[in-house]
């Protein structure tokens, strides 16, 4: 039976747009399948448009599906990605969360795999707190959250046990390490997902 995957995330400048794709990529080479979907801009016209970068993603991503609640209904794992704002998710992410209410009084959030990723300028810049936060979501959902931990050697190199992060002070390009640490999150959280299919 083939794993259904979502993939739920805001991006404002577009490394959190890739660290997805790239994690959509990784899913659907080992046989998920996938949906890749951004969440709605809820800030003002005018301030996207007053940071080039910004807007210049806003275009980018215009055309492409927005997440909806039956996105998380449909799927068997979900992953969430966010930058951090202030240690915390972005409010873009927090809005889709807070639409969640009526599957989450059903039940139909729980009993699923979840895990997270974010992005930051610095190496402390709120990281863990983000994804942290987001595994408190995963647990009012009564999710099976599966964080990466140090299941692989790589982790090391990234150093992030509760899920990926990217420091995009240093480079907003995503490298070798942070393929590695994306393509390991999202197959630990499948492979998971299988088990509990079985």
């Amino acid at each position: 039976m083939t794993t259904k995957l979502a993939i739920v995330y805001y991006s404002s400048y577009g490394t959190t747009h890739a660290m997805a794709r790239r994690i959509a990529e990784a899913a659907e080479k080992h046989g998920a399948e996938v949906r890749l979907r951004h969440v709605a801009e809820t800030a003002p016209a005018e301030v996207v448009e007053g940071q080039e970068a910004w807007a210049a993603h806003r275009r980018e991503v215009e055309d492409q599906p927005v997440a909806s609640p039956d996105d998380l209904d449909w799927a068997d794992a979900v992953v969430f990605g966010s930058p951090t704002r202030y240690g915390h998710v972005t409010s873009q992410l927090q809005a889709f969360i807070d639409t969640l209410g009526p599957l989450w009084s059903q039940g139909r959030l729980a009993d699923k795999v979840y895990t997270a990723f974010t992005s930051s300028q610095t190496q402390h810049g709120g990281q863990e707190s983000t994804l942290l936060a987001m595994h408190t979501t995963f647990a009012h959902f009564g999710g099976i959250i599966v964080p990466p931990g140090y299941t692989d050697q790589l982790k090391f190199n990234d150093g992030n046990p509760y899920g990926v992060g990217k420091v995009t002070g240093r480079s907003t390009d995503l490298d070798d390490d942070d393929h590695a640490a994306l393509d390991h999150l999202v197959v630990r959280a499948l492979t998971v997902a299988e088990k509990l299919a079985a």
